[in-house]
């Protein structure tokens, strides 16, 4: 028997808080097709894309980015990455990105060289010799035939995730304060090795 006044309660399991990825990308289809992988409901993280469209210029997706922010907030644990290509973007343009990230130790950016779908082809090889934006493209298809800015989901598993983190950072020998200058870099793996150490 219980004693006087102590009522019996159900153990209740302790729910850990989910940690949130907030990230602002250029793209409408393909950047929020691929972070959506990392979105699970059973999950300790909580992934929320922010989409580009036809204002995708650097500015633009730090805009975004900061209009969100102030709506939402954002808590000391979670993290806030603004996720650009580096295409056409001048210096002063993605130096106004690293700028923002700089003053606060949640905040990043993750720049590809020559676009996102760069980091998308590290997961099926090691992306040597891309001399172009419309080279990685077609270097991409071979891979996923059909691609046109939108991505199955399904070809990509934990494996090939883990093989484009391994390549990438490869590649980003000696890491980059910032941005790769050169085709073919990405630090688009940082965020996901923040992601996925996370959901551990």
């Amino acid at each position: 028997m219980s004693p006087k006044g102590r009522r019996f309660q159900r153990p209740l399991g302790v729910r850990r808080y989910r940690k949130l990825f907030v990230i602002a990308v250029e793209g409408v289809v393909t950047e929020p097709q691929y972070f959506a992988l990392f979105d699970d409901q059973q999950s300790v993280i909580h992934v929320n894309c922010l989409k580009g469209g036809h204002d995708s210029s650097p500015p633009q997706v730090l805009q975004r980015m900061e209009n969100h922010l102030k709506q939402a907030g954002l808590k000391s644990s979670d993290e806030a990455w603004l996720v650009v290509d580096k295409d056409q973007w001048t210096d002063a343009q993605l130096g106004t990105l690293y700028t923002w990230a700089g003053g606060h130790k949640n905040y990043d950016v993750a720049l590809s060289n020559p676009q996102f779908e760069y980091w998308l082809l590290l997961h099926f090889e090691d992306g040597t010799g891309i001399a172009s934006a419309l080279d990685c493209t077609n270097r991409l298809k071979r891979h996923l035939p059909g691609y046109n800015k939108g991505i199955d989901v399904r070809k990509i598993n934990r494996e090939q995730i883990d093989e484009a983190i391994r390549r990438a950072r490869q590649r980003d020998t000696p890491p980059c304060v910032d941005w790769p200058r050169a085709l073919g870099g990405t630090t688009v793996y940082k965020l996901v090795e923040n992601i996925l150490r996370t959901g551990l």
